[in-house]
């Protein structure tokens, strides 16, 4: 028999090409399989700057939900992993980190960060690559003004957080002696706190005696000299327009040395982040003081919320009522992002901005509808207050757990 034996050379360039194709299989099947078994989420977070403690509790949220999707098999079949950059809280470096996820990075999704400032950095990045960005901790005018076709924000808008106590305040009688006669107004240099206070200002209008004790900036301000403008007015109600939990807690301590007790206090921002609030200042200096909220507390019957409130005492320890308002806005961003990955059954972010503006969700914080510039409008302003250690919703009548305290007892 005749055989005919490929020459040395010839069957070493076979041997190699048969070793490519392998390998090239090898690498196609790889890829595959990688791709298939996880979804990778962006998002960039504070690590200095002054939104470093709201960061710390938007980052609770996002994980938490991560955690309970992925104990439930995750996201079409695929697990969630979160990729975390950090940033210095600057348009700028956010700006800079959402392109590196998208572009750099390449992951599949960007959830957002917080503040409107930074929120607009981030949607604009978004947008150069068709990205959706669902995030829960900025819905000021200001933001929805840009027109951004990929941005939707899950929380209430802003502007109407002081609604419900403004309404409450107008509700009380007439003949009430406890009616309260006049009101002082001051506000941090920020949208966030400015359309609150503008709010609450045109609701109240001249139904009480107006003192407004004027803007005040948030590089190193004097709170003891900023409180002692509102003791020395002695009004009734406090509206503090607050642009943080820092600030907020330095206007009670000042008000705590001088024994000042107004009927009734509020702040934009501070006394909603829960135990860190409560720390700050004294659990029990938390009595009687009212929280504006965005539609959540630790016991509504809402989409989730029992898992929600089981594993953040699982994973961080404490009460339901240690649970601060980001990490809520942080659980819910998630809780929309999932039922939209849902009903179009893909990550295609183009399809998902599509869905987004087209469907009804169901969160932590109650139904979301999206507007065409990403606003919810389907949100509800509640109004809650610290009582016996606990923040319970007060009002309206319809979703209260307790008669409000008003007026407030003096704890300090």
């Amino acid at each position: 028999m005749l055989v005919v034996r490929p020459s040395v050379k010839l069957a070493h360039l076979i041997s190699i090409a048969f070793v490519v194709i392998l390998a090239g299989l090898s690498a196609c099947g790889s890829q595959s399989t990688s791709g298939q078994s996880t979804i990778t989420i962006g998002v960039s977070l504070p690590n200095s700057g002054d939104n470093v403690s709201d960061g710390k509790l938007l980052e609770q949220g996002y994980d938490l939900w991560a955690d309970v999707v992925n104990k439930n098999g995750g996201l079409l079949g695929r697990q969630v992993v979160l990729d975390k950059l950090h940033d210095n809280g600057t348009p700028e470096q956010v700006k800079t980190n959402y392109l590196n996820l998208i572009a750099t990075r390449h992951d599949d999704l960007v959830l957002g960060s917080l503040s409107s400032p930074l929120i607009t950095a981030e949607a604009t990045a978004a947008k150069q690559y068709d990205y959706a960005l669902i995030e829960g901790i900025g819905s000021t005018n200001k933001l929805f003004a840009n027109h951004f076709p990929n941005l939707f924000a899950v929380s209430l808008p802003i502007k109407d957080y002081l609604t419900s106590f403004a309404d409450y305040i107008l509700s009380l009688p007439a003949n009430d002696a406890n009616r309260p006669k006049s009101v002082a107004y001051i506000q941090a240099d920020s949208p966030f706190a400015a359309q609150q206070i503008a709010a609450a200002k045109t609701r109240l209008g001249s139904s009480l005696k107006t003192y407004d004790e004027g803007v005040y900036g948030l590089e190193n301000p004097n709170y003891a000299t900023l409180a002692q403008k509102i003791v020395n007015d002695h009004p009734d109600v406090v509206i503090l327009g607050t642009g943080s939990d820092e600030d907020c807690v330095d206007f009670i301590k000042a008000f705590k040395q001088q024994h000042f007790n107004p009927k009734a206090i509020i702040a934009a921002s501070g006394p909603d982040q829960g135990k860190t609030f409560s720390d700050a200042i004294g659990l029990n200096a938390t009595e009687g003081v009212f929280v504006p909220n965005g539609g959540w507390y630790p016991q509504i019957k809402t989409n989730g919320n029992s898992d929600f409130t089981s594993a953040y005492v699982a994973k961080y320890g404490g009460t339901v009522d240690d649970i601060a308002s980001s990490t809520v806005q942080g659980y819910a961003a998630g809780q929309v992002l999932q039922q939209a990955i849902q009903k179009c059954n893909c990550v295609d972010n183009k399809k998902l901005v599509q869905t987004l503006h087209s469907s009804t969700f169901d969160t932590i914080q109650g139904p979301v509808k999206f507007d065409e510039d990403g606003q919810n409008t389907v949100s509800s302003a509640f109004l809650f207050q610290w009582q016996n250690g606990h923040l319970v919703a007060v009002y309206p009548s319809n979703q209260a757990q307790a008669n409000p305290e008003y007026p407030r007892p003096a704890r300090w």
